[in-house]
């Protein structure tokens, strides 16, 4: 790329850090290093922000201040009225970015009569330098606008256009790839899947409940919870205690330092890969609103709320569903060359496959966030196939919970690992204190090494009744359960599983549905893994319910 100019919007007050973290995200997005670029631009009446000109001093670049009328004349893509009407312009970053790349330039620097309104304005200098003699250049929009709470930012190249090309001025890239359906631009053929996964295509209004969850089956009646994924007689009475005392400091505000060291520890990183969230699930919220995200995918069947997070914010995603008669494996080529977000649950809920870690590892690539949900890994003895802890792959974001296997569900605690810029980026997408003290205290405890290794004999004991309820379902003909299960749940196929689920229901058993997952329909059902007991009379009421549809 020739020239590469930033445009940033700032509200007064940002910090450089913050700055520099979304520049950092948005380089990384369009392939470049801070080496290649050329200027940053912004709002004049911003152009002395400390934040702005700090950040500008790391790059080494001069800051380009445009009027408000400058950046109004440029058209902009994703136009937004909160800087519409503070500013006059729809997209200071975008506009800004382009008038730093000075699009409209032709031969000898002059402003193209058939550029658009104001695309060659506040420049003054040629767009490209060494463009050869005999051509202009014109801005182009590599990577539009992307946000934290505080800063925009975008970056556009001035690229070169010949004589006999259309007349310059400002345009987006054109897209290479369209796996998403209905994205302007998109071309008119979609690459065929690979054969142990398939690509859904559709704008996806379909049947699936992305929001129903299995406390939703229990909920207000009183059932034999094989919904939820949480291991009974949780929490630990040494857990409670270590919570109720915590109440007593419940007048300061929560200090979440102790809990950080203490999760960093575990994993043997430093404090600054590690960012504290009130369960997973916010974590998955945090991702779709801080990361600049142009083509996320999901990898199908899996945990329905990252594709819900992102679609709440705007995205269309893209769903790699992954196939029955290849048990449910992931092969990291029908995940599409051009995602630049990808996520994926190892062990995976619902169907309960544990996924090699190189395999997920191979998804990784330059200017691509690698999101791995590894909710139930302590379930896992040793929990083998872990990404935890690995700092060698790019863009990798490991999230965890404490709610499964501690029996949190009611207190909201997880993490995230990730490289600094990209926590960062998530932390500041946060409210202030997000984790209560209860809930630090609860995660530095559950990091402790008696802690550890009581995870770990759960997680032993967890196979044991595991295989106990796989050999019990052996037994029906009508039952067909995925191969290799690794979580604290299995996956089951029975031909009309939905009106098998309400048999089970009038018998006092609750299961998870498995038709709200893309990938599955009704004929699938979820099963949390119980005691030896509790099992055996699961397994009794199910031959009642398959007799009884009989």
């Amino acid at each position: 790329m020739a020239s590469a100019h930033l445009g940033v919007g700032a509200r007064p007050g940002v910090p450089v850090d913050e700055v520099l973290a979304l520049v950092g995200a948005v380089l990384r997005e369009a392939g470049l290093t801070r080496a290649e670029v050329r200027s940053l631009g912004t709002l004049d009446a911003r152009a002395a922000e400390p934040g702005v000109t700090g950040a500008a001093a790391v790059l080494g670049v001069p800051v380009r201040g445009f009027t408000a009328g400058e950046l109004a004349a440029v058209p902009v893509p994703h136009p937004s009225a909160l800087p519409l009407a503070a500013t006059g312009t729809a997209s200071v970053a975008e506009a800004a970015a382009l008038l730093a790349a000075g699009g409209g330039t032709r031969e000898g620097g002059e402003a193209g009569a058939g550029g658009e309104a104001g695309a060659g304005t506040g420049a003054g200098t040629p767009a490209c330098a060494g463009v050869p003699p005999g051509s202009g250049s014109r801005a182009v929009l590599v990577v539009p606008k992307r946000k934290t709470r505080r800063v925009t930012c975008a970056l556009a190249a001035s690229v070169p256009v010949r004589p006999n090309e259309d007349a310059p001025g400002v345009r987006l890239l054109p897209r290479t790839h369209g796996y998403i359906a209905g994205e302007p631009g998109s071309p008119p053929t979609i690459p065929t899947p690979h054969t142990t996964a398939a690509m859904d295509m559709h704008t996806h209004t379909d049947a699936h409940d992305l929001r129903h969850h299995g406390d939703a089956e229990v909920r207000d009646e009183k059932l034999i919870d094989l919904a939820v994924n949480v291991r009974t007689n949780t929490p630990p009475d040494w857990l409670r205690e270590r919570i109720a005392d915590s109440l007593t400091g419940l007048a300061a505000y929560p200090d979440a330092r102790a809990a950080r060291a203490a999760v960093a520890e575990r994993h043997d990183l430093p404090s600054n890969r590690v960012l504290l969230t009130a369960g997973a699930a916010e974590a998955f919220v945090l991702l779709a609103r801080a990361l600049p995200v142009r083509r996320p995918v999901v990898v199908h069947p899996q945990f329905t709320e990252p594709e819900a997070a992102l679609r709440d914010v705007g995205h269309e995603v893209g769903r790699v569903l992954l196939r029955e008669e290849d048990g449910f494996r992931l092969d990291p080529a029908a995940v599409p060359e051009d995602a630049d977000l990808v996520v994926i649950g190892n062990p995976t809920n619902p169907t309960s496959v544990l996924h090699p870690a190189a395999s997920i590892a191979a998804l990784a690539r330059p200017g691509r966030t690698l999101v791995v949900d590894e909710a139930f890994m302590d379930a896992v003895p040793g929990e083998r196939e872990s990404l935890a802890g690995r700092t060698d792959v790019p863009g990798l974001v490991v999230l965890r919970s404490l709610t499964k296997t501690w029996g949190l569900a009611g207190l909201r605690i997880g993490y995230v690992l990730a490289e600094p810029e990209t926590v960062e980026a998530l932390e500041g997408a946060q409210p202030l204190w997000p984790v209560s003290t209860p809930a630090l205290v609860a995660a530095e405890a559950c990091m402790s090494r008696v802690a550890l290794a009581e995870a770990e004999h759960a997680a032993h004991r967890i196979g044991v009744e595991r295989a106990h309820l796989l050999a019990g379902l052996a037994e029906f003909d009508e039952v067909r359960t995925v191969e290799g299960s690794e979580g604290p749940f299995v996956l089951l196929r029975i031909d009309g599983a939905d009106a098998v689920r309400e048999r089970l229901r009038s018998l006092g058993f609750a299961a998870r549905r498995g038709d709200t997952f893309p990938g599955l329909d009704r004929n699938w059902l979820r099963i949390a893994v119980r005691d030896r007991v509790t099992t055996n009379r699961f397994l009794q009421a199910l031959d009642q319910a398959l007799l009884m549809g009989g």
